[in-house]
Formats: C-alpha cells, sequence, structure tokens
C-alpha cells in the first residue's frame, strides 16, 4: 500500500513536470521573482492529479483571496498570470506489528550403564509468544504549482505536502503553505525592487564623479 502512494505522489509532481517547466537558472531567480510585482489579477486553473484536485483548487483559492496579495478571477482573459499545477490528497491506512517470544528447556532422566550405576534426568519445556497488530489511519496531500505570465513564462513554482497540520486538514495545511510561499516571495521581490531602485542613483553619481 505504501509503495502505491509513493508511486502516486510522484506521478503528481511528474505531471508537473511533463508540462516543461523551464529549469531554475541562479541567473535569472532574482529577474522572474520581480515579475510577481506585475501580478495583479490571477486566474487559478483546474488542478491535475485525481478527484480530489478539484477541491483541493477551491482550497487553494480562499486562501490566496485572503492574503490580500492578489485579486482572483474567473476570466483567464483578464488575469495577470495564471496559476497552474497539479495536486493529490490521499487516505490510505499503514499496519504496524510487533511480537515478543519467551522460551526455556529443560530435560532430565533416568539411565543406567554397563557397571549398573544409574542416572536421572527430566525434561521441561516453556514457550509464550505475544504478537500485536494495529492499524493507522494516514493522511497525506501534495501539490506542485507554478504561476505562469500572458508571455507563457513560468516566474515563479513552489511543490508543497503535508500530513496535515494542527488546525487543519492534509490539504489545507498544503494551501496554507503555497500562499505562504507566495507571500514570502512576492516580500522578497519587493526588497530587490527597493534595493535595485537605491542602487541606480548611486550609480549613476559615480559615473557623473569620474567624468
Amino acid at each position: 500500500m505504501k509503495w502505491a502512494i509513493v508511486l502516486t505522489l510522484g506521478l503528481v509532481v511528474s505531471a508537473v513536470a511533463a508540462d516543461r517547466i523551464p529549469a531554475a537558472d541562479p541567473a535569472g531567480d532574482d529577474s522572474s521573482l520581480r515579475q510577481l510585482l506585475t501580478v495583479r489579477r490571477i486566474y487559478v486553473d483546474r488542478l491535475t492529479g485525481g478527484e480530489t484536485a478539484a477541491q483541493m483548487r477551491d482550497i487553494l483559492m480562499a486562501t490566496i483571496q485572503g492574503s490580500g496579495l492578489f485579486v482572483l478571477t474567473e476570466n483567464q482573459d483578464r488575469a495577470d498570470a495564471v496559476l497552474r499545477g497539479a495536486a493529490e490528497d490521499l487516505v490510505f491506512s499503514e499496519v504496524h506489528s510487533t511480537s515478543d517470544g519467551i522460551n526455556a528447556r529443560v530435560n532430565a532422566g533416568t539411565g543406567r550403564s554397563s557397571s549398573r550405576s544409574t542416572a536421572s534426568y527430566g525434561g521441561l519445556g516453556i514457550g509464550e509468544t505475544e504478537s500485536e497488530h494495529s492499524t493507522e489511519r494516514r493522511h497525506e496531500a501534495i501539490a506542485a504549482v507554478r504561476l505562469v505570465n500572458k508571455e507563457g513564462d513560468v516566474i515563479w513554482a513552489t511543490t508543497q505536502e503535508s500530513l496535515g497540520g494542527k488546525f487543519h486538514g492534509a490539504s489545507a495545511d498544503v494551501a496554507e503553505k503555497i500562499t505562504s510561499r507566495l507571500k514570502e516571495d512576492y516580500e522578497k521581490a519587493r526588497k530587490l525592487s527597493t534595493q535595485s531602485r537605491i542602487a541606480e542613483p548611486r550609480a549613476t553619481s559615480a559615473n557623473e564623479s569620474q567624468r
């Protein structure tokens, strides 16, 4: 059962890779990240990966809307970027078994040798085995999403998974993680943009002083 779960989760991530997500380019990371600042409206596309993907989409839309960063639209033509990807929410059971055993053996009997001497011996055997079996119900969710601009370029992507949080189910926890990561990267993009504006006047002043 566990191998089936691992295989299914692997197929979910592979579904995203099959869409040809560009490999990360360290030199272009900052440039792509700053493109988040040009996004105002987002359209969340249907997620692939099974029947639970539709539920994951609804939860993800609610968490992104609640973040206040973007305006969600149901009209893809009005969107500045589209959120695409794959998701799966799985419920499965894990079986655990343990066993303990105790064994003891004592032998005794009587025998006679050719010199008419006798000997006694006896035998006693004790064996005890205990086994315990338990079944644990597990819940696991995973999602791999990417933000694509109108030119078809991927400007942001993340993969998140969860076994369920303290106050959220697995799907809700994954949606929260995706939204939190998006907020963190958006703030990072704002800082990069601010640093660039500060650096440009300094560079201009330095060039003018050299003339």
